[in-house]
């Protein structure tokens, strides 16, 4: 299948990178330095299990989703509008848009500017970009994708690809199981600039996860959400499968680049705030993380 990864980031590079190791024709779309080196080198893939050159196609232009039966739509979640009109005059009629995004509400905004069918999927990976066209893999890598008329193939297609996937119902209440791990922990290791396994060590940490988790289960249940699992013990074993794992938030903020928060801890505020669900934990750590963010927006350049 020819398969289009829109923002090859680390998750897209990584699922992408898995594809086109298994065979697919794979075109990454992404920044002009990893598209350099993947052109010149094939992607680096470094995993917990192998490391490997992959080639593959990469281009800097949206056009290049031209022809693909399925596109990874993997932008960060502020810049799903913009990317969605990128991409839309040259998707094929047909084309499945899976988003593989943070937040809850990715799909709904992506499928309301495009007439293709567009399918949420739930990612649980542990990956950054190591260099240009070095993506590194920390743990998992497993998916949830919504039903769709293609998500039968899709899944097989990518567990032969070695990613284990599982069609579900109720992708809503695993994103949202997936955004309160973001809420409890993204903030936390960006504000400190520490990972998972140091942050659940910090004094008063344990309460202030328990604070956004509490929240978060509450906006979710006044929202009609059914969020699936045990949500604590997740959060638990998260610091215990990932404790070297900076957050992504962290990451964006190291490189003084605007993060995602509108979308974690500022979308359960939000949600809250329309529902009549307080949530001053969620809302504290959203402002840090935004004073922190324009900080460093106002600092002079080196």
């Amino acid at each position: 299948m020819k398969i289009a990864v829109m923002g090859a980031g680390a998750v897209g590079c990584y699922y992408g990178g898995m594809l086109a190791r298994a065979g697919h024709a794979v075109t990454l779309i992404g920044r002009p330095q990893h598209v350099e080196a993947v052109r010149r080198d094939g992607l680096l893939l470094d995993t917990q299990s192998f490391r490997t050159h992959v080639p593959m196609q990469a281009s800097t232009d949206a056009s290049a989703v031209a022809g693909a039966g399925l596109v990874l739509f993997c932008v960060k979640s502020t810049d799903t509008e913009s990317a969605a009109m990128e991409i839309r005059p040259h998707l094929m009629p047909d084309a499945l848009v899976i988003t593989l995004q943070n937040g809850v509400d990715n799909a709904e905004r992506l499928q309301a500017l495009v007439p293709q069918e567009v399918a949420a999927a739930v990612v649980y990976v542990a990956t950054e970009m190591a260099g240009p066209g070095h993506v590194k893999h920390h743990g998992r890598g497993e998916l949830v994708i919504a039903p769709s008329k293609a998500s039968e193939q899709v899944a097989a297609l990518l567990a032969e690809a070695g990613v284990p996937t599982q069609i579900s119902d109720n992708v809503i209440g695993s994103l949202w199981a997936k955004l309160i791990l973001n809420c409890a922990y993204n903030a936390l290791s960006a504000i400190s600039q520490l990972p998972y396994g140091r942050v659940v060590q910090g004094v008063g940490v344990d309460a202030v996860m328990r604070d956004v988790v509490e929240e978060c289960l509450a906006v979710a249940r006044a929202g009609g959400v059914t969020v699936p699992g045990d949500t604590w013990q997740a959060v638990e074993r998260i610091a215990q499968t990932m404790p070297s794992q900076f957050s992504s938030t962290a990451q964006d903020l190291a490189r003084g680049k605007r993060s995602e928060i509108d979308h974690l801890n500022g979308y359960v505020m939000r949600k809250g705030d329309a529902l009549g669900v307080p949530a001053p934990v969620n809302r504290t750590l959203y402002t840090l993380v935004k004073l922190i963010e324009d900080r460093q927006a106002q600092a002079p350049a080196h």
